[in-house]
């Protein structure tokens, strides 16, 4: 059951709305079920007598009184608003039950305290199976305003009660952090145009996409601009900063054909002008030099870094690792980007459904997770991972998302680990298309019979306690094949198999084999690093200090861009 309080100032304009057709027919049977005197109430909905305009003179009551004694001035918002809907599945419910349901919330946000004779007065307007409207004016008897302080969160909590006690779909807890969903206009302006998502929400993918991958504020707000999105910043009155900004849409106009302006912390809470600071310096960092680097240190330093997130998942530093779950959040969408083959659907869509995992009501420490971040903006800029490095990676953030899942669930944060949980499985989708083709070749150019025994020899040896399970995994073979290449890169099979079969307990994995093969193939190349330390160390005079080029982020590739066109 989901509630949603809002305010606003036209008594009558709401009241039409809730008894009029809707915006494209879809009310059924207006009426009235609950209301602070159902005596009287006049219900245009049932009583062809009864007019929208008696109906609003009457909620406005106590407004007009308190309007006259302030000369004239109405009080500010004056009209409380909160739709009330079953979720999808559940049963019907009554004009009686959902008439219980608004005397229950009205009572739990204060609007209408059971008892309370001086309190505000209500309606509940049921237009649909579904759903309640339940409107107030927000003026007591007595002219004061009703203490309706966190409103929201207290019809939530209500809401969670009736449920258990009605027999409906358990929704999960909320903690304020989550981004605000399209309103129905919205959601009925994207139908119109044939878009399968609205304005806001495309918006906020494209500001997360950017975001991840850019270095600088100054470098967020072009690139935005760069992509036909419309930037207003808000600076200071004093210091002339910008303290605020907002977007909108290419082609997203209102009735009067002006754009229509969705600021930062409305598209989510991390996307506001402050929290991007914590993430984002102001300013250009210096220059970093180029040279001819090996293309697969971004996603080698990818993986270690991810490696290291989950470390932290484990520690007891909450904030460290609320920083390291927003910096994961960012390295998915850039992931994704530098990904080609199709599972790249599957890897956007992760990160998509991350987005509400990388925050809680922990507040984020994002310097213990400068690495991650570093490292996620170098895929930015990488090219195509050589071997099987992407799956690598890939593999990586399998794992880190379900333990994300099980760390937000162990602090009571529902809506972020089913989160990390949906996250998980688009992961876990899109590593088993790139997987198991990538296996299949390793194991069609397995070693020699006389290589394999050997390094069947050096796994008993490295890691005794685990080598039955290894060798009996069917991903055994594919691993031998990338031994050989390590070898043949200049690491020693035996101790390579036992520094990276000590990053993490191989007890729980299913297939220890193919964990192992996906670590080794995230180990550097030593003779490669040899040969550029000698190049770098000879060729420092001819370094560059142009920048890197702006980074295309992942939900912004041209191709994509015809959205809002």
């Amino acid at each position: 059951m989901v509630p949603d309080v809002s305010t606003g100032s036209d008594t009558r304009g709401l009241i039409v709305y809730l008894f009029g057709p809707g915006r494209r027919d879809e009310h059924t049977d207006p009426h009235i079920v609950a209301a602070w005197d159902m005596a009287g109430a006049p219900d245009p909905g049932r009583d062809l007598a009864a007019t929208y305009s008696q109906l609003a003179k009457r909620l406005d009551h106590h407004v007009d009184l308190r309007t006259r004694e302030l000369g004239g001035k109405k009080p500010p918002q004056h009209v409380w608003h909160c739709p009330v809907r079953t979720a999808p599945g559940d049963r019907y419910l009554t004009d009686a039950e959902w008439a219980e349901v608004a005397r229950r919330i009205v009572h739990a946000t204060g609007i209408a305290p059971e008892g309370d004779d001086k309190a505000c007065r209500w309606i509940a307007v049921r237009h649909a199976d579904d759903h309640i409207h339940i409107m107030a004016t927000t003026v007591r008897a007595d002219g004061r305003r009703p203490r309706t302080h966190h409103d929201g969160r207290r019809a939530q909590a209500e809401c969670r009660k009736i449920e258990a006690e009605f027999g409906l779909r358990r929704l999960k807890s909320g903690d304020l952090t989550a981004p605000r969903t399209p309103t129905g206009a919205e959601r009925a302006k994207a139908e119109r145009q044939g878009q399968t998502v609205t304005a806001r929400q495309w918006l906020r993918e494209q500001a997360y996409a950017i975001a991840a991958a850019v270095r600088t504020e100054t470098d967020y707000f072009t690139v935005l601009q760069s992509l036909g999105i419309k930037v207003k910043t808000r600076l200071g009155p004093d210091t002339g900063d910008v303290i605020g900004y907002s977007l909108a849409a290419p082609g997203d106009t209102n009735a009067a054909g002006e754009p229509v302006w969705y600021g930062g912390s409305k598209l989510a809470p991390d996307l506001s002008i402050n929290r991007l600071r914590e993430r984002l310096p102001a300013q250009k960092v210096a220059a970093r030099p180029r040279y001819v680097a090996d293309p697969a240190d971004p996603w080698r330093h990818t993986t270690t870094a991810i490696h290291t997130a989950r470390t932290v998942l484990d520690s007891d530093d909450d904030a460290a690792a609320q920083g390291h779950l927003a910096a994961f959040g960012d390295a998915l969408y850039n992931i994704a980007s530098a990904t080609t083959g199709p599972h790249r659907a599957e890897l956007r869509s992760a990160a998509m459904a991350f987005n509400r995992a990388r925050r809680s009501a922990i507040r984020a420490d994002h310097q213990a997770a400068t690495a991650l971040r570093k490292a996620a903006r170098e895929l930015a800029y990488a090219s195509n991972a050589p071997g099987g490095l992407a799956i690598a990676v890939l593999f990586a953030t399998v794992h880190l998302a379900r333990a994300a899942a099980k760390w937000h669930e162990q602090r009571g944060h529902e809506q972020q680990a089913a989160a990390a949980e949906e996250a998980f499985r688009h992961l876990q989708a899109g590593y088993q298309q790139a997987a198991t083709p990538a296996l299949a070749d390793l194991t069609r150019r397995a070693p020699q019979a006389a290589t394999a025994r050997r390094y069947e020899q050096d796994v008993r040896a490295a890691l005794p306690d685990h080598a039955d399970r290894i060798l009996a995994d069917p991903t055994w073979t594919a691993l031998t094949t990338t031994l050989a290449h390590a070898e043949t890169a200049g690491n020693n099979p035996r101790r390579l198999l036992a520094e990276v079969g000590t990053q993490r307990e191989l007890d729980s994995a299913e297939h220890p084999a193919e964990v192992l093969n996906w670590r080794i193939t995230a180990q550097p190349n030593r003779r490669t690093q040899a040969a550029r330390m000698r190049s770098t160390i000879s060729g420092t005079s001819s370094m560059s200090d142009t920048p890197h080029p702006p980074a295309t982020p992942v939900a912004t590739r041209p191709e994509e861009r015809s959205r809002h066109r």
